[in-house]
């Protein structure tokens, strides 16, 4: 079984600029779902929302073409794919001929969708849209709404996820709130570099204590976990801890290696966010 240790984290690199699909790197969910209580289906909906800045490849004259690219990878998948793999993946397609844009998009969509389900069948593909240079100056720039538990004067003093920090106004009447934190910050599991983010946490049920709440997000500050981890963490926390009837959590963290990985996840169908990039970002 591929383990983080075993990736291309933290070590030299060869850049191939041959197209290469076993670039890629799968690793399995379920190991760090586990530690979280998850087991069999998951409890929410939701996606992984990649954007890929640096994807390049030459046409049938051998002309280079550039573009950005949108991933989106359900979390229903057994796998993710560690993201310096999937750097090296797309360094791949630099000296690579393709036929079209087109071409590319399918081809990514293949791939990806094959190591997402990494030795079973492909139950939900990855989505993949790409954006031409035409198209970049349509590419918005959009904050999360809600409002900023950043204003509030709390002392902190824990670095490492602190759940207990977490309370609801269980026997009160419910609310429905939108929340949001730029104080998100944890580090790569295998790297222990550091991985900056926002969060916004949507929900109805019982008001959660919005002091609590904050000093939890930054209880995240020294934690070494993947992005798609630390949001499955911090949903399962306040779900279990708070009881709201609906929730939604999504971060957007910034870019590292040309890429920027963006987990949300909800506990009942809702239309995904936007995949609109942060001033952060």
């Amino acid at each position: 079984m591929n383990t983080p240790e075993l990736s291309q984290l933290g070590k030299a690199s060869a850049y191939v600029d041959r197209y290469d699909a076993s670039l890629l790197f799968p690793l399995p969910r379920e190991t760090k779902r586990r530690e979280i209580g998850i087991t069999g289906s998951v409890p929410f909906l939701g996606a992984d929302l990649w954007t890929a800045f640096e994807l390049s490849w030459l046409n049938p004259r051998g002309k280079p073409m550039v573009a950005l690219a949108h991933i989106t990878v359900p979390c229903e998948s057994t796998h993710i794919v560690e993201s310096k793999s999937f750097k090296l993946y797309l360094n791949s397609f630099n000296n690579t001929p393709f036929a079209s844009a087109d071409a590319v998009r399918e081809r990514i969509r293949n791939d990806v969708s094959a190591a997402i389900w990494h030795g079973g069948p492909v139950q939900a593909g990855a989505g993949v849209r790409l954006v031409l240079p035409e198209q970049f100056g349509q590419e918005p720039l959009r904050e999360l709404e809600g409002l900023a538990l950043d204003r509030l004067d709390v002392e902190c003093s824990r670095y490492q996820p602190a759940p207990e920090l977490l309370t609801a106004a269980l026997t009160e009447q419910p609310v429905t709130e939108t929340l949001v934190s730029h104080l998100l910050k944890s580090n790569c599991l295998v790297t222990g570099q550091p991985d900056w983010g926002s969060v916004q946490i949507r929900y109805s049920g019982p008001q959660i204590d919005q002091a609590g709440l904050l000093q939890y997000i930054v209880s995240f500050r020294n934690h070494n976990e993947f992005h798609e981890q630390c949001v499955e963490r911090i949903y399962m926390d306040i779900w279990q801890r708070c009881k709201p009837a609906r929730l939604m959590v999504y971060a957007r963290y910034t870019r590292r290696g040309g890429l920027d990985i963006n987990p949300w996840r909800s506990s009942h169908p809702c239309t995904p966010p936007a995949n609109a990039r942060t001033a952060r970002q």
